[in-house]
């Protein structure tokens, strides 16, 4: 009878496995689903003078159009995949100790109840895990997305990918690959914190919702597609939020990145951008940023959670 637990437990895969697999399953699906619209943005941030209207007027006139709506694919299922892979696994690990040990305020522990498959936690403990998860897999996937966004440009006519990494460590060395770190840690860290605790807030708001106009009957019902469709709509309402927040600090990164020699730093960039272009420059790119994180947000949580929920328990 003792050996029986470890039997089971040997033909599954371990905790932290399922959640880096299903991030893996979901980001790589939404960065291919989603690559048109992050390639349309990355070009009207990359000016203050490139309307959406121009970008997309310039790729209607390319000789295959679909091949170049989907430009930087490669690179960027890549750098969203193995990023969702480590920010979910690593979220899971700080979330259930911040549970188990019943830090900052916790003490729901885990939950299957409502929609959620994920541990329940206090507003600050949400919070501070989300952005501490995001900062680490940013760091890590940084290279990835420096190539992945030079890729997207049209300053840049990179034939492979490993003619970028070349060609990047050849004029900027190692640094180069870290361009624009800086900005991104100061965009993804209030944007993934806020993300969870939104997200999470709305879930049970929805969930709520839903339960005082189903009946008691709900909970049982919830690993239907009623389940879903609450993190789904959670999702893209925390995703378009949070993305109207931090597009400045976007807009200054992709600066960075596409032109590290004339964009220095975050602060130099910074002012730059507004003395040359406007305060409007820290705003472009606003619609597309919004609907694809948005969009991005819904599909990557809802099928990683979904994924979590057939997999088994925590």
């Amino acid at each position: 009878m003792s050996q029986a637990p470890s039997a089971v437990g040997a033909t599954k895969p371990s905790k932290s496995s399922r959640h880096f697999m299903s991030g893996l399953g979901s980001g790589m699906s939404t960065a291919v689903i989603l690559q048109p619209l992050d390639l349309l943005k990355t070009r009207v941030q990359q000016s203050g003078q490139t309307s959406l209207y121009n970008s997309w007027l310039e790729l209607r006139r390319s000789p295959n159009q679909l091949r170049s709506l989907w430009r930087g694919t490669l690179p960027s299922a890549l750098r969203t995949g193995f990023g969702s892979a480590l920010y979910f696994s690593s979220l899971n690990a700080i979330r259930q100790y911040a549970a188990q040990a019943n830090a900052l305020g916790t003490g729901s522990g885990n939950s299957m109840t409502g929609s959620t498959a994920l541990p329940k936690l206090s507003n600050t403990a949400n919070l501070l895990s989300g952005a501490a998860a995001r900062t680490f897999a940013g760091f890590v996937l940084m290279p990835l997305t420096v190539i992945k966004v030079r890729f997207e440009s049209n300053l840049y006519s990179y034939p492979s990918l490993s003619s970028a990494i070349r060609d990047i460590q050849r004029r900027e060395g190692f640094r180069g690959f870290f361009s624009g770190f800086g900005a991104t840690a100061i965009r993804d860290a209030p944007y993934a914190g806020l993300y969870v605790l939104f997200y999470e807030m709305l879930k049970l708001r929805l969930g709520a919702l839903v339960e005082a106009g189903s009946g008691s009957e709900t909970k049982a019902i919830m690993g239907t597609p009623l389940a879903s469709s609450i993190n789904f709509g959670s999702a893209i309402l925390a995703g378009a939020a949070c993305s109207a927040v931090s597009n400045p600090f976007d807009a200054v990164k992709t600066r960075i990145q596409l032109q590290p020699q004339r964009y220095r730093n975050m602060w130099q960039a910074w002012y730059k951008m507004i003395a040359e272009d406007g305060f409007r420059s820290l705003w472009s790119g606003l619609g597309l940023r919004m609907g694809r994180k948005a969009l991005s947000s819904a599909l990557a949580w809802t099928l990683y959670e979904e994924l979590i929920r057939r997999s088994g328990s925590l």
